[in-house]
């Protein structure tokens, strides 16, 4: 078919797309955008008419919205009538008229380290092309492009993947998410924008022997942030990390760039960044760091006014209780994430919470997403009531609460008051941060630290904490203690890693070191700095502990119902994971295999293998999927104020392929 320039539209005088022309790169790069760092065309294949259409990436941002009022002659607001049914009839009939694609331009190094320019095609992650149809899909795009660039598949879920398993890669050759972007130079994980001093560490024994610690006014960069890092003006992560690592939670919640940009010490060498004033920014598509000429006038930052209100802590005489008899309002007793594990258990066991809430959300033209729901839930036109009780009956089905006992803050507040010295140390603290007299805050804040861990348990908080178990803790086994204070897990105030968590508990005698040593870290150096800095005051500020039995877990993570990397994207959840304990995944003692699921078409795809070599079978990511639709679900209930906050959920999944959830708290964007 003879090329032609479509005209007689709209956009016509600009509209630069082309219908039936073989691709060079000098058209590629007339017609492309950029997404993620990477040139990028739209492609629309016309098996009726055996063509393709080149879209003009700036005159159509949406492929179907070209092929409904372009190619078809569809009015616009006919499409958005019956937008779902038209993008099924275009991502998921296998008889379908037109495969929708993206190619996008790529560079590497060969064998013998010269650059390589490459093309890789893939569809939309909601596709669900066969295998045959992928095959077809490559083969006429490879006919049309340029020879002399190679052209790569990259499927773009797991079911492709699983299709294309029996398809010889020489037929269609082909690369994987984790492979093309795993080890990508730079990488946006917080977007902000920041002017600040760039303080570069090579090592993180650097870091450790610094003369000053970093203070508002300072990037840090070096391999990998510590987690006690202060509040600083942005972060540079120069080794590979996960977007859901304690420090790029802190960076979200604190609204402050972050990336991972691995050949910073090469731009640091080449430029003399290190101690130079910057500006640095961090989007979806870019990170820029700019060296500025002279040092700016730097005003204190907003949060220096920020100012978070605690509801007054009830320190009433309080009994241990079980934590399914908990609730979300008991959180100003036992602490926030006690509270929320209180309310999980009762989420599950009555199962008359409405879960659906953020799939009726209206998304335009959408006046909701039920029909999505429903479909992921297997339903045809359920009713209301019947689509709120199949989402209950799932998310029950799916997860578990984590069973265990909740200490309240009277116990904290007998066991200080039991101990003048504890008390005076109490009193110095205050008097230091009533004076701002930073400079003996943190040998107060060790000094009484020392007092919590070794002062003697009274008797009376003793023998409470040892009535809550059945049974005594050395038969139990092992025991986890973590912390549950009234200040963490606040909208402003995540304080994500910043209490302790015991882990490896045996016996009565090391139950109550843990316990004090959660209630220690209460007056860490570092929590009493970010809480003051936030005006929470420490009279206001009490620590419950949760106490579990361990369960032994042959997997376990994080996920966050947002994708951290695209605040828009209202589909995807993110997941992380590891073999064992979810610890190593947010302490960053491995790096995690790392999936996105959407949550309303359906399909996954792997992002990282992180420091495993193979991805999970597929029976397993089928049911990382359910898991990742039961997050979805619970933030309808959870983030009931605002159902598009999404939540941040610590999981395993035990020995015997059982999930249970260990913490859910609000994610700040």
């Amino acid at each position: 078919m003879t090329a032609r320039l479509l005209t007689g539209t709209a956009d016509a005088a600009t509209d630069r797309t082309v219908v039936g022309e073989n691709l060079s790169l000098p058209l590629f790069r007339t017609l492309s955008g950029v997404l993620a760092g990477h040139p990028y065309l739209k492609v629309v294949v016309d098996r009726a008419e055996d063509t393709w259409h080149l879209l003009d990436t700036a005159a159509h941002p949406f492929h179907v919205d070209y092929v409904a009022t372009r190619v078809l002659g569809m009015e616009l607001a006919a499409l958005d009538a019956e937008l779902d049914a038209f993008n099924a009839s275009v991502y998921m009939d296998p008889d379908r008229r037109f495969l929708l694609g993206v190619l996008s331009l790529h560079t590497d190094r060969d064998a013998e380290d010269r650059e390589r320019t490459f093309l890789v095609l893939e569809t939309t992650e909601a596709d669900t092309m066969s295998g045959e149809l992928l095959t077809f899909f490559y083969e006429f795009v490879r006919e049309r492009v340029d020879g002399r660039l190679p052209v790569l598949l990259k499927p773009a879920n797991h079911g492709q993947e699983e299709e294309l398993a029996a398809i010889s890669d020489r037929l269609v050759p082909r690369v994987l998410s984790h492979e093309l972007f795993g080890t990508r130079t730079r990488t946006p994980l917080n977007p902000g924008e920041a002017t600040g001093r760039l303080r570069f560490f090579r090592t993180n024994e650097e870091y450790a022997a610094a003369g000053t610690a970093p203070g508002w006014a300072d990037i840090v960069a070096m391999p990998c942030l510590p987690d006690d890092i202060p509040r600083v003006a942005g972060f540079l992560n120069t080794a590979p990390i996960t977007p859901l690592s304690h420090t790029n939670v802190l960076a979200s919640g604190w609204g402050i760039p972050n990336a991972i940009v691995r050949d910073l010490e090469q731009l640091v060498e080449k430029d003399g960044l290190d101690g130079a004033w910057v500006r640095y920014r961090v989007g979806e598509d870019e990170i820029r760091l700019e060296r500025l000429e002279q040092e700016p006038v730097l005003r204190a930052p907003a949060w220096h006014q920020q100012r978070i209100r605690l509801e007054p802590p009830l320190l009433e005489d309080t009994p241990v209780l079980s934590l399914h008899r908990l609730r979300a309002a008991d959180s100003d007793r036992y602490g926030t994430k006690a509270a929320n594990l209180g309310e999980l258990h009762h989420v599950l066991d009555s199962r008359t919470a409405d879960l659906t809430a953020f799939y009726g959300r209206p998304r335009p033209p959408r006046e909701d997403l039920y029909g999505h729901l429903a479909t992921r839930l297997g339903l045809d036109a359920p009713t209301t009531p019947e689509l709120r009780a199949t989402a209950a009956d799932f998310v029950s089905s799916t997860v578990a609460a984590p069973e265990g006992v909740a200490l309240p803050f009277a116990l904290q507040q007998h066991f200080l008051a039991s101990s003048p010295a504890i008390q005076q140390g109490i009193g110095k603290l205050k008097m230091a941060l009533e004076l701002d007299a930073t400079e003996v805050l943190d040998p107060l804040c060790l000094q009484l630290q020392q007092l919590i861990r070794h002062t003697p348990v009274p008797e009376s908080v003793t023998r409470r904490i040892s009535q809550a178990f059945p049974a005594p803790p050395a038969a139990q086994g092992r025991l986890v203690v973590r912390s549950s204070s009234n200040a963490e897990d606040l909208p402003g105030f995540s304080a994500a890693g910043v209490y302790d968590s015991v882990t490896t508990v045996h016996g009565t005698a090391e139950l109550l070191d843990a316990v004090r040593q959660v209630w220690a870290s209460l007056v860490s150096p570092r929590s009493v700095r970010l809480r003051h800095q936030v005006g929470i005051s420490l009279d206001d500020t009490y620590m419950g502990v949760i106490i579990q039995e361990y369960v032994p877990a042959s997997l376990g993570g994080v996920l966050v119902t947002c994708d951290p990397t695209r605040r828009e994207d209202f589909r995807n959840v993110y997941l992380n994971c590891s073999p064992g304990s979810p610890e190593r995944v947010v302490e960053g003692t491995v790096l995690p295999q790392q999936y996105l699921y959407n949550t309303v078409e359906g399909g996954g795809r792997t992002v990282a293998l992180g420091s495993w070599g193979d991805g999970l079978p597929a029976a397993t990511r089928a049911r990382l999927a359910d898991l990742s639709l039961t997050g979805r679900l619970l933030q309808s209930h959870f983030s009931a104020a605002d159902v598009d906050q999404p939540l941040d959920i610590e999981w395993l999944m035990t020995e015997r392929g059982d999930f249970r959830l260990v913490q859910i708290r609000p994610y700040a964007l």
